[in-house]
């Protein structure tokens, strides 16, 4: 049996706080069911009627209903304090601004509110802390900025001051053709502010090209981490001028990239030494595999993407440190490594890398009976 550290989890979102009943809950699963059938005969499905009944009480692979009439008997926040404390995490970087159009997309509209940082970390006696996302930054700017001027002004110390407690900026990688090196002219940052604040409506999601450029750079010259969340599909060798740009900055870039754009990613994260890649929310073993033949062991890091249900957050670390173990045994028993090289480099991938990355050590989390510590 593989000893692993408490995993850190380096991207995740809030649950639900209320309760779920069956349509809601299963509607939070990843993928969309054909008419006539249940997402509980997927592998999420299934992964939850295994792993998550025993941690409320419940048997295994006890029917749908059963297992959500016992989490209603439970109370929504107990279940979630049961689930989130057993599933072997130890800290949280929680991007309080739900899963967007680039991150994990429910089947049915997000819920209107998921718990905050300090509540997950609460519920999950672990520090939880918090990346910011760039894009409702400048909303929320522009929503009480009346000029050009105050807007770039105010961006600017927006930004400044969300770095003095967020673990990481994040941004989407949206902006084509993948944030070309170096920030935008002065000249075109104002035009094309001009003219967003001229037809936006309030809370009005930034898609400006230019603008997203500038407030990038702005995150990269606060030396915090920086996300950057890709959609399904896109193709993270694309940020390659950016990557170049950046080095040597002193501001870390981790890619957060699932199936299929793993590959790649892990490329990257070989070709710089500023750069990283996280697991994604699907750490099956060829997944797993691939990542770790092409990116460094130093510079993978382990995340569940978890998104409204307590439920993902324990099948994702499930699911990893079984597709983690089986990895390194067979590599053990073939003699390409040794048990302690193994123990060594799992520690790393499942909470190290984080750590070093994010500089958690010594650094206070938002959780409640934990806070503050990092073990």
């Amino acid at each position: 049996m593989l000893e692993l550290p408490p995993l850190v989890d380096a991207h995740c979102h809030g649950v639900v706080p209320g309760e779920l009943g069956l349509g809601s809950f299963e509607a939070l699963l990843a993928g969309t069911a054909a008419p006539g059938t249940t997402l509980f005969d997927s592998p999420a499905g299934f992964a939850v009627r295994r792993w998550c009944p025993p941690l409320l009480g419940l048997e295994p692979h006890c029917t749908p209903a059963h297992y959500l009439a016992g989490r209603r008997d439970l109370g929504a926040y107990e279940a979630t304090r049961r689930l989130l404390r057993g599933a072997g995490i130890g800290a949280y970087l929680v991007d309080p601004a739900g899963s967007g159009a680039d991150g994990p997309v429910p089947a049915a509209p997000p819920p209107p509110d998921l718990t905050s940082p300090k509540d997950l970390g609460s519920a999950a006696a672990a520090p939880a802390y918090e990346t910011v996302r760039l894009e409702p930054l400048a909303q929320q700017v522009a929503d009480t900025s009346g000029t050009v001027g105050a807007f770039l002004a105010n961006v600017a110390e927006a930004v400044h001051t969300a770095a003095r407690t967020a673990i990481a900026f994040s941004v989407a990688d949206t902006c084509p053709p993948g944030f070309p090196a170096g920030p935008p002219d002065a000249g075109p940052v104002r035009h094309a502010a001009g003219a967003w604040l001229a037809r936006r409506a309030a809370g009005e999601r930034l898609d400006d090209p230019v603008l997203l450029r500038h407030l990038v750079w702005n995150a990269v010259a606060t030396g915090r981490p920086l996300q950057i969340r890709g959609p399904v599909g896109a193709d993270p060798l694309r940020l390659t001028p950016f990557l170049h740009a950046t080095a040597g900055l002193g501001t870390d870039v981790v890619l957060l990239r699932g199936f299929p754009g793993h590959r790649p990613a892990a490329r990257l994260a070989a070709a710089f030494p500023h750069v990283y890649t996280d697991i994604g929310s699907a750490p099956v073993a060829s997944a797993l595999a691939e990542t770790l033949e092409l990116a460094p062991f130093g510079k993978v890091l382990f995340s569940t993407g978890a998104y409204a249900l307590p439920e993902l957050y324990v099948i994702g670390a499930r699911l990893f440190r079984e597709a983690l173990e089986r990895l390194v045994t067979d590599w053990v028993a073939d003699g390409a490594w040794t048990p302690a090289d193994a123990r060594r480099v799992a520690g790393l991938i499942a909470a190290g890398n984080a750590r070093r990355v994010y500089g958690l050590q010594g650094r206070p989390g938002r959780g409640r009976e934990r806070a503050g510590s990092d073990r």
